[in-house]
């Protein structure tokens, strides 16, 4: 009885430690979800995605209104009112004499205004507009960044949640194993009850692992599903070939010069630099004399400046130029004008200082990037030593020159080093995928 058991508990580790993949048995269930497929569920139902659509379709708008502050200002009036009699004094107010009225009295206006020097306050408002769109739009395509980043995250977390789940079941099943062949050899009287005992003990902490992977899993999971707008329930599987892909090769300078061209926080503080020019010359305006061509059309009755009062209606028009300056401005305006220069010089000490924040995130994103290559060699060469060791321990058991013991802990020792390597794997395609989230362009 004791060899069956010994024969079959071999059996059990040659099947769990020969699995080809630790993740991928688990593929026929659930959802198959590849990164560029996450990718395109994210730019389609992410609520965050489409709030900042919404906010560039309002700066869209936005930029349409500045640029009518370019046509006409016309402008209509009707009204009509009763008119009671009116009064005439002397001088010293005395005589008066009452004066009949047309009780009925209209008037009609139809005004029209044409600027066409405004200090460039007009222009300057339209760069503005201008600015905010493109400000909206990076503020979109960097929401996009950091939800595809975040989704990253999600997505490599479950990949390693899994490996540890299919590992702890894997140890978990050895150590059901270990404890009926302990009690078929302590019914031998070969072992004793101290020896079940422990493997008792540590497989229920294997349960324990087990349920805490499992809650974690199911949370992370939900957290991808809910912002992808999945069907509730759905278990997504990620695409195992991804840590099969190859991944670029690429000098730091290559992701200087791509976050140079590409990161949106510095774009966004470049805009904010023009931002601050636009508004130094907005408050320059305020300095200069407006200037608009006017014409008006009006109708009026009764005429009320003669006496006594003509009832009749009187129409006149006129076309000229207006003119008109705020003399106030000198005094006031000049304060405005100095806080919007001194918040273009913030704006460029900023974008100066973007740049460094940026130089310094590539940098240690790239060391921290060669150092999981580095991870990735060493846990290969664990691997291959864990491999050696569980041959030898084999061969050695199998000899009777070994314990069952041993077997199981070269056994465990092979297990940890497969699932360490798909970890550091898994690191290796996290920090490139950051280093892209870094250059902003994922």
């Amino acid at each position: 009885m004791f060899m069956s058991y010994r024969k079959g508990l071999m059996a059990l580790c040659v099947a769990v430690l020969c699995s080809p993949g630790l993740y991928a048995q688990s593929a026929s269930s659930g959802r198959l979800l590849s990164v560029d497929e996450m990718f395109r569920l994210a730019d389609e139902n992410s609520k965050s995605i489409q709030t900042y659509s919404t906010a560039r379709e309002a700066a869209d708008q936005a930029l349409q209104a500045a640029k009518a502050q370019r046509l006409p200002d016309v402008s209509a009036s009707l009204s009509v009112s009763y008119l009671g009699d009116g009064r005439l004094w002397d001088r010293d107010f005395s005589n008066g004499t009452n004066i009949p009225m047309p009780h009925f009295g209209n008037n009609f206006a139809l005004e029209a205004q044409q600027v066409i020097y405004a200090g460039g306050a007009v222009n300057s408002s339209i760069a503005l507009a201008e600015l905010g769109q493109q400000m909206a739009g990076l503020d979109a395509q960097k929401n996009r960044q950091e939800i595809r980043f975040l989704l990253i995250g999600y997505y490599l977390n479950i990949y390693k949640l899994g490996n540890q789940r299919q590992v702890l079941q894997k140890n978990l099943e050895l150590a059901e194993q270990v404890i009926r062949n302990m009690e078929a050899r302590r019914n031998q009287g070969t072992a004793l009850k101290n020896d079940i005992t422990r493997y008792e003990l540590q497989r229920e902490t294997l349960k324990l692992q087990l349920a805490q992977v499992e809650d974690a899993r199911r949370i992370m999971n939900h957290q991808l599903v809910t912002t992808l707008h999945l069907p509730a329930g759905t278990e997504i599987i990620p695409d195992t070939t991804l840590l099969s892909s190859d991944v670029p090769a690429l000098a730091e300078s290559d992701w200087q010069q791509m976050a140079l061209q590409s990161n949106l926080a510095l774009q966004q503080s470049g805009l904010s630099v023009e931002m601050g020019k636009q508004k130094v010359k907005l408050e320059r305006s305020e300095l200069l004399p407006k200037v608009a061509l006017v014409a008006a059309e009006h109708l009026d009755g009764p005429i009320t400046i003669e006496v006594p009062v003509l009832d009749n209606n009187f129409n006149y028009c006129y076309v000229g130029v207006g003119v008109k300056y705020n003399i106030s401005s000198l005094f006031k305006n000049n304060k405005k004008l100095k806080q919007a220069r001194l918040n273009a010089r913030k704006a460029q000490e900023e974008h100066e200082l973007a740049a460094e924040q940026v130089e310094n995130a590539v940098q240690a994103g790239y060391v921290n990037f060669l150092t999981s290559f580095t991870d990735l060699h060493t846990q290969e060469k664990s691997v291959q030593l864990a491999d050696e060791n569980y041959r030898v321990t084999s061969n050695r058991y199998d000899n009777d020159l070994a314990l069952l013991t041993d077997m199981l802990d070269a056994g465990n020792m092979k297990l940890s080093a497969d699932l360490a390597l798909v970890n550091v794997r898994i690191n290796v395609v996290y920090n490139y995928y950051k280093m892209r989230y870094i250059t902003h362009t994922l």
